[in-house]
């Protein structure tokens, strides 16, 4: 039997990263042995395992001990990490090692380095000058990058579950269920977001056309304006949507107060892209006033940040939105990096688009009336984000009305 030693530190009970990680073994056909366990008595005080993994092949073993290294089990035998120069612009080594969403180290010259960017599927890159490494996106590496490959020498750290600790983030919490107890999710939520605005963290939303459809715009609106907000990640139909919302009180030609259909209220989004063309750009629009209320006007007026990512589907589009996908992501890239928490609402593409940049350690939550986009969401890798089934029509109001209730 081929065999390796691996350890696991932490909360690693209530986090279920312990039972997890003897399922795997299990599941993938493996044996184990716990040669050590030592169990913090305190709420505070960590646990400790040592784990003999055993496999008849070795190619299998290391395919276990790639399924355990994500869930953030170490291999005991400390070597420095093994790299290889990238041959080429956008090539990777074959052996390359393919990163978590998870805080990661690497272990070169006997030092533990932080990875800087993390998110998933991507690789590690080290500049062995400065000592520091990052992470890249196969479409970012370049020739001669140094490559991390293999298994040794790197040590993943998944977000953990204190003992005692109650509340809405709950590591691995979150089952999708739309039976869930919205007005006490919600509560916590309101207080995740005051307690994060007191330590001048932030918050950004991933937002669909949907909040303009509930006639949640206005409240978004005023989210930001008060502060709360300090970015938006969306696409296309989110800014027309509301542009059109605020110019002709319509969405998609539906009136948004009465929920019935304008005369030739078809025209409007197109009629509303065409108002921002004819300004220059939404920003042009706002300061000429032309756009006087809404999501973007209010992201103008309070120098919120928004990020507009096209897709095939845009009508126009709006001379905001980013059209290269590779740039957009990268400036998706650049906000995810920089908040403490992101709220992704109905909009499927855009809410897994940003779960796929965002470290595990951002809080998440995702809301949305349909069960497969928050399954979805989960299915690719976000296991930290809160899924919320209901309505976004409901959701919005309930939660600011939270926030000022408690001021």
């Amino acid at each position: 039997m081929n065999t390796r030693e691996v350890e696991l530190s932490g909360h690693i009970i209530d986090s279920l990263i312990l039972p997890k990680t003897l399922d795997i073994i299990m599941d993938m056909g493996g044996d184990f042995k716990i040669i050590e366990f030592e169990i913090g008595k305190k709420k505070t005080d960590i646990s400790h395992a040592k784990i003999l993994v055993s496999s008849p092949r070795p190619d299998h073993l290391n395919e276990i001990l790639d399924e355990l290294s994500e869930i953030g089990a170490s291999i005991s035998e400390i070597k420095d990490v093994e790299l290889q120069k990238s041959e080429k612009d956008r090539v990777i080594p074959s052996e390359f090692y393919s990163t978590t969403n998870h805080t990661t180290h690497i272990l070169y010259q006997g030092e533990w380095i932080l990875v800087e960017d993390i998110e998933m599927d991507c690789m590690i890159v080290l500049d062995p000058i400065q000592k520091r490494a990052f992470c890249k996106p196969i479409g970012l590496i370049e020739k001669d990058d140094l490559i991390v490959v293999g298994r040794e020498g790197i040590r993943v750290t998944p977000p953990e579950r204190p003992r005692g600790k109650k509340g809405v983030f709950e590591f691995m919490g979150s089952d999708v269920s739309s039976e869930k107890p919205l007005m006490s999710l919600i509560k916590n939520i309101a207080d995740e977001i005051r307690e994060i605005k007191e330590r001048d963290g932030k918050i950004a939303i991933v937002g669909g056309p949907a909040i303009v459809h509930t006639g949640s715009a206005s409240i978004l609106a005023q989210m930001i304006r008060e502060g709360y907000i300090d970015a938006i990640l969306g696409g296309n139909a989110l800014a027309t949507h509301d542009i059109e919302n605020a110019l002709y009180g319509t969405s998609l030609g539906i009136c948004v107060k009465s929920g019935e259909a304008v005369t030739r209220g078809h025209r409007h989004h197109i009629s509303a892209i065409n108002e921002i063309n004819t300004a220059g750009s939404i920003k042009d629009a706002v300061e000429k006033g032309i756009l006087k209320k809404g999501i973007m006007y209010e992201c103008i007026k309070n120098d919120v940040p928004f990020v507009l990512a096209g897709s095939i589907r845009d009508d126009g589009p709006l001379p905001d939105v980013i059209t290269d996908v590779i740039e957009a992501q990268d400036e998706m890239r650049k906000y995810a990096q920089q908040v403490d928490m992101v709220i992704m609402i109905a909009t499927m593409l855009h809410s897994i688009a940003t779960g796929n940049v965002l470290p595990s350690k951002v809080k998440s939550i995702c809301v949305d009336i349909n069960p497969a986009t928050v399954t979805k969401l989960s299915d690719r890798g976000s296991a930290q984000v809160v899924s919320i089934v209901t309505d976004v029509g409901a959701f919005l109001p309930m939660l600011l009305d939270e926030l000022k209730s408690e001021e």
